[in-house]
């Protein structure tokens, strides 16, 4: 005959107890996964695009840290940000970049090629909206070229990208 839970030692009841909880904060949890995974996105396939989304660059940054290597992440987000520059901030945005990421002593110096930093030193006594134009290119084809295969065959891409 069956006793029921009578017959079951009261540490052993405690312990299913604790389980049963944990069991159901587990299908919580799954549950939200599915729900939200409509929201997740694996990371796109070419730089452009992957720069075009919050969680993207978020993802690139990750890796690129990872490398103790951002700062051309940095610099290139640094020059979108400059393009929207209002005139009267231009020179003092311009010099605050430079120093940052071109002058040979940057604390985040960017890898240029002699023939960009020199035309860019050049443009440093008017800056324009498009002063850092073409070092940002060079930059961008560098991690086009470099980091972003790297990051493609890298674990950061391989985790779906969550969509804010």
């Amino acid at each position: 005959m069956c006793k029921g839970l009578s017959g079951i030692p009261s540490s052993c009841l405690e312990r299913a107890k604790g389980m049963r909880v944990k069991l159901s904060h587990l299908a919580e949890k799954q549950e939200w996964v599915y729900k939200h995974r409509a929201t997740e996105e694996k990371a796109p396939q070419d730089l452009e695009s992957l720069l075009s989304s919050k969680p993207g660059i978020q993802a690139f940054r990750g890796f690129l840290r990872s490398e103790f290597s951002e700062e051309n992440l940095e610099f290139w987000l640094a020059c979108e940000d400059y393009k929207s520059t209002s005139g009267s901030r231009l020179a003092a945005r311009a010099q605050n970049i430079f120093k940052q990421f071109v002058d040979p002593d940057a604390p985040r110096e960017v890898n240029l090629d002699s023939e960009t930093r020199e035309a860019l030193v050049g443009l440093m006594e008017e800056p324009a909206a498009d002063t850092f134009l073409q070092a940002q290119r060079r930059i961008f084809s560098l991690m086009a070229k470099d980091s972003f295969p790297r990051f493609l065959r890298s674990s950061y891409s391989q985790q779906p990208l969550r969509v804010l």
